[in-house]
């Protein structure tokens, strides 16, 4: 598979995928038993997960989405200026941050800091792909749908040069 200027091999399926994403809406759905959530995805490549995961949600919910402004490049910066677009009031609610990947955590911490400032009651994060080796922040993800290795990888949201996102399958790139 080439995506703009590189190779990539099948890394997870469709159907691996799908199973995560049960496997993380079915955890939220126990621990939020009786209460109300507000969903809040990172864009650009939480739109497949954020959609996907929805749809197993049992219990009360809301959704919204931001951006964060950061540094641009291929590796993670983690140094996050502002989130645009918040219009959603937090105070007093359980909020999870909905993101694709969490690779070094620097951006989560940020996220966290500035998420605080809003007041809700819980605070937690729900990814899709987890890189253990990777992170360097101080709480990793509560809801983790699979950890895999620190290998970079396109496609389910995730993009290379802003190419691949629409790809149903997970590749990662060939070496």
């Amino acid at each position: 598979m080439e995506v703009a200027d590189r190779s990539f091999e099948l890394f997870l399926t469709h159907e691996e995928i799908q199973e995560a994403v049960k496997n993380v809406a079915s955890k939220i759905n126990t621990d939020y038993e009786n209460k109300e959530i507000v969903f809040v995805g990172v864009l650009n490549g939480v739109f497949m997960f954020a959609s996907d995961l929805i749809k197993h949600i049992s219990v009360s919910c809301e959704v919204t989405f931001i951006k964060v402004q950061s540094y641009q490049g291929t590796s993670s910066s983690g140094k996050v200026t502002k989130l645009i677009g918040l219009s959603t009031e937090l105070e007093g609610k359980h909020v999870i941050i909905l993101e694709d990947i969490v690779d070094t955590g620097l951006t989560l911490e940020k996220l966290h800091t500035m998420m605080k400032e809003h007041q809700p009651q819980s605070f937690e994060v729900a990814t899709l792909l987890f890189k253990p080796d990777a992170f360097k922040g101080k709480t990793p993800p509560k809801y983790i749908g699979k950890e895999i290795q620190n290998k970079f990888i396109v496609g389910y949201g995730l993009d290379y040069q802003e190419k691949g996102r629409n790809l149903k399958d997970i590749y990662k790139i060939k070496e």
